[in-house]
C-alpha cells in the first residue's frame, strides 16, 4: 500500500522548488511590461501561447480581481496596473514572493493569500468580480471543489476565466511519450496518486517534482455547469514542447458568467 501523502503540503514544497528553479511560470514581468499596463498596453495568457481576447475582461477600473492558483508576479501584478484590485490567491510562499517583489518594486497594491485553491473559505461570499485561473487545477485533487468555491466567491454577473488541460496528454507512457510515441498507458481521469507505482511515486516526491491529476472534461467544463456557471465562450491552445501538440491542442480556455438571478 502506498503511504498517505499531503498533497497540499508537497505540491507547496514542489512549487516553492520551482521558483528556485527558474519555472518560467514563476519568473515576475519586467518594470515595462507593468509601465506598459498603465497605459493600457497589456495581454495575459490563461494557457501556454494564446493571449485572452480584451473582450473577455470586465472593466477593470476598480474591479475586485481574484487571481486564483495564479502566484509568480506575472498575471496579478499586470492586472494591478491595468486598474484591478488585486487579490493573488496561491499554495506557494515562494510564488506568492514573486508577486510581492514585483508589487514593491513597482508600487503596486496587490493583496496576498497562500492556501488551497480547493478552499477559499479565507474569502466571503460574492467578494469580486474577476476571477482569473490559469492552468493550475491539474495540481488540484478535486476540480469540482474549485469550481463551486470560485462560483461561491463571485458576484452574481461576475465572470470566471480559466485554462485547463486536455487531459488527452494523461493518457500516455511518459518516455516514448518524449520520443513522440503515443503508448498509451494510464486511464482518465488520471492520478499521479493512484497510477504511478510506489517506486515512480517516491521518485518524483524525492524529486520534489508537483504531483497531478489529468481531470475529465466532464470535470472541468461539466464541473463549471454544475457549479451554477455559463460558458459564454473558448478557444484551443497548444504548446510545442508537448509532442502530442503535432496532432491536437493540448490546452482550453474557458469564459464563464455566474448568473444575475431573477
Amino acid at each position: 500500500m502506498k503511504k498517505k501523502i499531503d498533497l497540499v503540503a508537497h505540491n507547496r514544497d514542489a512549487w516553492n522548488h520551482e521558483v528556485e528553479n527558474g519555472n518560467e511560470w514563476t519568473k515576475p514581468v519586467s518594470s515595462q511590461v507593468i509601465a506598459d499596463a498603465r497605459i493600457g498596453k497589456w495581454e495575459l495568457v490563461l494557457t501556454p501561447t494564446k493571449a485572452v481576447p480584451r473582450n473577455w475582461y470586465p472593466d477593470l477600473n476598480g474591479c475586485d480581481v481574484l487571481c486564483l492558483a495564479s502566484g509568480g508576479g506575472q498575471q496579478g501584478p499586470v492586472l494591478a496596473a491595468a486598474g484591478a484590485k488585486v487579490t493573488v490567491f496561491d499554495n506557494s510562499p515562494a510564488q506568492l514572493a514573486q508577486d510581492e517583489m514585483v508589487s514593491a518594486r513597482d508600487e503596486l497594491k496587490i493583496n496576498l493569500v497562500q492556501g488551497d485553491m480547493q478552499d477559499l473559505s479565507v474569502f466571503e461570499d460574492e467578494s469580486f468580480d474577476l476571477i482569473f485561473h490559469p492552468v493550475s487545477n491539474i495540481f488540484a485533487q478535486d476540480v469540482k471543489k474549485v469550481w463551486r468555491e470560485a462560483h461561491r466567491v463571485l458576484r452574481p454577473g461576475g465572470v470566471l476565466l480559466a485554462g485547463i488541460t486536455n487531459p488527452i496528454i494523461n493518457l500516455f507512457d511518459d518516455e516514448p511519450y518524449e520520443r513522440g510515441e503515443f503508448i498509451v498507458k494510464y486511464s482518465l481521469p488520471y492520478s499521479d496518486l493512484e497510477q504511478l507505482s510506489e517506486e515512480e511515486l517516491a521518485e518524483r516526491i524525492a524529486k520534489h517534482e508537483p504531483l497531478e491529476f489529468g481531470h475529465t472534461l466532464e470535470e472541468q467544463i461539466g464541473g463549471q455547469l454544475q457549479a451554477g456557471f455559463v460558458l459564454t465562450d473558448m478557444f484551443e491552445d497548444g504548446w510545442p514542447q508537448y509532442a502530442f501538440d503535432k496532432h491536437s491542442k493540448t490546452f482550453i480556455a474557458t469564459r464563464a458568467v455566474k448568473l444575475i438571478e431573477g
